[in-house]
């Protein structure tokens, strides 16, 4: 179930709309990833820019990149995700967000709708 109340990136990250939002992974994304192990944020303070790496995701099946959904600040990130990586396989859109960036700009950011149509009805095609 992809929720309705967030903006998607194409490459898989969610945000809320606020002047300060929560970032995160989609289910879609922490699924394909597998079993997550480690995970590596910007510090606070960092700027990004939209589709900028900021980040890196190790699982049991690969290492990904984590790129920031929208030109902002990193203000905070997530404090349990060090000792509890998995919280992005159980809980990505809950326990499991990841930091949270000062937005700058408008991004351009797809609804649920537009996301569910970029993934398709199920991550196993």
């Amino acid at each position: 179930m992809i929720p309705q109340n967030l903006r998607y990136s194409r490459d898989h990250e969610w945000l809320t709309d606020d002047e300060i939002a929560t970032v995160g992974i989609t289910a879609f994304a922490a699924e394909a990833l597998g079993d997550v192990v480690f995970i590596d944020l910007p510090e606070p303070g960092t700027v990004v820019k939209a589709g900028d790496p900021c980040g890196e995701i190790e699982s049991t099946k690969s290492v990904s990149e984590v790129y920031a959904p929208a030109d902002g600040e990193i203000v905070e990130v997530n404090p349990a995700l060090p000792d509890e990586p998995g919280l992005l396989n159980s809980d990505p859109y809950g326990a499991g967000w990841l930091f949270r960036l000062r937005v700058t700009g408008s991004p351009d950011l797809l609804n649920a709708i537009g996301y569910a149509d970029l993934v398709g009805p199920s991550p196993r095609r």
